[in-house]
């Protein structure tokens, strides 16, 4: 833009800014009328400035070029799955995120797989060195970008035990990263923590403390660790806490002389989804989204606006898909590579953040680490606190959520749609330490609701 459009007006510094807005505040306090303080204790100025920023702006290192659309595809029946996943390629999909409760036949899944063309992501409920070694074999064949995506600190935070046990987890663990050292083996998911209600920061120095379990045990053999992060509505904050995990991260792994790049897969929450008035889901879903691309995640994996009640289906997870299609090639969000970089709130929020966590993980680190105050229940009891604040906003309507505590239709029904049961479910398994719940905000009200349903 030509510089002749301002040359006739003068700088005008935060001092005079502030200046201002005082002056047509009519007496008002500043602080009280027009600075909010977030649940991570972010102060949020009304405006930000270049005062702010004694220094250049640094870029955030790792941010990719572009980012991948995964859709996710459960691995029952093998002939099921692969053409599950070779039309949603087909489709616009980029990249595929097998889930899998057991052992599967590899080529069926595998069959006309363009691996070339797509990138896999694992998510197994089970432990099988066996397994792995063969899947790792046949996939390396085919030199396909995989993220194996191990997580056994993970299971133990979500399920409360472990695979096997303690000693018998770490040993395979090692085992298949000893033997695959160039693979991406390991991951953090992180989604847990949000969606069982921690704040932000909290989210954060939880996921760096849980990579640094990992790196204590395996740095020598790790070439890249890659996390999973859910993604909520607080739109700058998110794209903020994208970015403060990358530069938390760099911090992290340049003390172990490792690749200071991560890799980030992102997935909206289901913390704020809802069964009533269900079509807000994509609302929320879509700017959710939209943080994790211009937070910089690698891949992002968006829900279904009938995850929560209806078991996965075509359509659903089309329309998922579309969004994130829509985000890509017509509002052009993959034109930029960096698109939040100097932006004043956001660059400040990220810092703030990044402070805040590192600050929560050097305690973690004096308490003997995070696995240790995982067995004790620190971790569980820090979360818990966070999303009983959280619920008792949402109970006195400050926490609103549009159809359901804020402008709700009566005339809503819901009984006779779910296929799925969408409250969490008690199971009465012996476990090791206490599990990390998630836990979504409109539960009550909702099982409220359908009690009352005629």
């Amino acid at each position: 833009m030509s510089d002749f459009l301002f040359e006739g007006f003068n700088d005008v510094s935060a001092k005079q800014w502030k200046q201002k807005i005082q002056y047509d505040l009519k007496g008002l306090d500043y602080n009280e009328t027009l600075v909010w303080q977030s649940a991570e204790g972010i102060n949020v100025k009304p405006f930000y400035h270049a005062d702010d920023f004694p220094q250049q702006f640094q870029s955030i290192p790792g941010q990719p070029k572009s980012w991948e659309i995964a859709q996710q595809v459960f691995i029952d029946d093998e002939v099921i799955a692969n053409g599950i996943a070779v039309d949603s390629l087909n489709r616009g999909a980029q990249a595929i995120i097998f889930s899998a409760d057991k052992e599967f036949d590899i080529e069926t899944v595998f069959k006309n797989f363009p691996f070339k063309t797509a990138s896999i992501y694992f998510n197994f409920s089970f432990l099988s060195e066996k397994f792995y070694r063969e899947l790792i074999g046949f996939l390396s064949t085919k030199k396909a970008t995989v993220f194996y995506n191990v997580d056994i600190i993970g299971k133990l935070s979500r399920s409360g035990n472990w695979f096997q046990n303690e000693k018998q987890d770490f040993e395979i663990l090692n085992n298949i990263i000893s033997e695959n050292s160039s693979q991406n083996i390991l991951s953090v998911d992180a989604s847990g923590y949000q969606n069982a209600g921690a704040n932000m920061v909290q989210q954060l120095a939880y996921a760096l403390a849980h990579a640094n379990e990992y790196l204590n045990r395996f740095g020598n053999n790790i070439e890249k660790l890659s996390f999973k992060l859910a993604t909520g509505s607080n739109y700058f904050f998110e794209i903020a806490k994208i970015r403060a995990l990358r530069k938390l991260y760099v911090v992290l792994a340049m003390e172990y002389g490792l690749n200071e790049t991560c890799h980030i897969l992102s997935i909206p929450t289901k913390r704020n989804k809802t069964l009533y008035d269900y079509n807000v889901n994509l609302l929320r879903s879509t700017t959710e989204c939209m943080s994790a691309v211009l937070g910089g995640a690698d891949a992002i994996c968006n829900l279904a606006y009938d995850v929560l009640y209806h078991k996965s289906n075509e359509f659903g997870e089309r329309i998922a898909r579309n969004q994130l299609l829509i985000l890509k090639h017509e509002s052009y969000l993959d034109a930029v590579s960096n698109p939040s970089d100097g932006a004043y709130y956001i660059e400040r929020l990220t810092d703030e953040l990044a402070e805040k966590a590192l600050q929560l993980f050097k305690e973690i680190e004096k308490s003997d680490g995070f696995l240790h105050q995982l067995k004790e229940g620190t971790i569980q009891k820090k979360i818990k606190e966070s999303a009983e604040h959280q619920q008792h906003l949402f109970d006195t309507g400050k926490l609103k959520l549009l159809g359901t505590n804020y402008h709700p239709n009566k005339n809503d029904r819901m009984k006779d749609d779910l296929e799925l049961f969408p409250f969490v479910k008690t199971n009465p398994v012996k476990t090791l330490i206490a599990p990390t719940v998630e836990r979504r905000l409109s539960e009550k009200t909702e099982q409220d609701r359908l009690k009352t349903e005629s």
